[in-house]
């Protein structure tokens, strides 16, 4: 059993993580200011400390509990944010991480679990795309998350770190009463849902005229609870300094359109959808390949059908 700090635990994927992590026997302490997470979302067991990553606080939990390793996933998400305000993600997701890097470091905590995003590839010339494929991010979150991943890979090659760095596609669905809450919320698929409830007056479904089989856009879509278990696995794979990088993907793509017709099938409801103009920047068609995490990892995705996917997300959606 390793004792593991899990930053960001109280958020959505990060509190599923924490959830698999104690189901594997593993002790689990969060740090978490709460700022966009939820108390309530941590699983019985998890030890919660309401800190900042950067808070000075951090050293003394340190001292105290000797972790065997840490798992990241801190930071700000928010896309169109990032875009507006570009110097908060940088503070939040580079610079903050950086002092939390340094404190781990004087306290001999070398394994390391990264939460990174697709969104580091930027616009793809690929459609399937794997971990070698070119990083040219178009917004500013996706550009710290990189940033993010070559300053751990300095840690690992100067100071002997073991990092691993998870690029997640499009993270879905629910589990064990745990679902996306964003504010505000931007994910297609609790969009759909609050629709469903009559949360929303309508969803609007940005650019029919995509070069795609039905003209919408193609995305893959992975559980968070498969995302969960890839760093289940991470933690097995522990030991070898260096850097590593993985796609976590199902490594096949859905279109809005039949994202759209799962949720009415579950639903059992007719949603009331609006054709907007494209969003800029919007690939037509982003898929990850899997296959290094699969080979390296033993990974395979257990709850990623389209179906399943959202069924999870709407019971969750109506128990809220």
């Amino acid at each position: 059993m390793a004792k593991i700090l899990v930053t960001g635990g109280a958020g959505y994927v990060g509190s599923v993580c924490c959830l698999q992590l104690l189901r594997a026997g593993h002790a689990v302490h969060v740090v978490d200011d709460l700022s966009g997470g939820h108390a309530d979302a941590l699983p019985a067991g998890a030890q919660l400390h309401q800190m900042r990553i950067d808070d000075v606080r951090l050293a003394s939990l340190l001292r105290t509990e000797k972790f065997d390793s840490v798992f990241h996933f801190a930071g700000k998400i928010q896309v169109g944010e990032s875009m507006t305000n570009p110097g908060l993600y940088f503070r939040e997701n580079v610079a903050a991480g950086i002092t939390l890097l340094e404190t781990l470091r004087e306290h001999n905590v070398k394994n390391f679990v990264f939460s990174s995003t697709a969104a580091v590839y930027g616009v793809p010339a690929t459609s399937s795309i794997r971990e070698d494929t070119p990083k040219v991010p178009i917004n500013a979150y996706g550009a710290t998350k990189l940033m993010f991943e070559r300053v751990l890979e300095w840690y690992a090659n100067v100071y002997g770190w073991s990092v691993v760095a998870f690029r997640y596609f499009n993270a879905a669905g629910a589990a064990e009463g745990v679902g996306e809450r964003h504010e505000p919320e931007s994910h297609i698929i609790p969009l759909l849902l609050h629709t469903a409830l009559g949360k929303r007056e309508s969803f609007s479904m940005f650019g029919d005229d995509y070069p795609t089989p039905d003209g919408t856009c193609l995305r893959d879509y992975v559980h968070v609870l498969d995302i969960a278990d890839a760093h289940i696995l991470a933690a097995k794979h522990f030991g070898t300094a260096g850097f590593r990088a993985y796609n976590i993907g199902a490594g096949r793509a859905h279109s809005v359109r039949e994202v759209i017709a799962a949720a009415e099938a579950v639903t059992g409801k007719r949603l009331n959808v609006k054709v907007a103009p494209r969003r800029e920047g919007d690939p037509a068609v982003l898929c990850a390949d899997p296959a290094k995490l699969k080979a390296e990892l033993g990974w395979s995705p257990q709850h990623s059908e389209l179906r399943e996917i959202v069924g999870s997300a709407w019971e969750f959606a109506r128990g809220r």
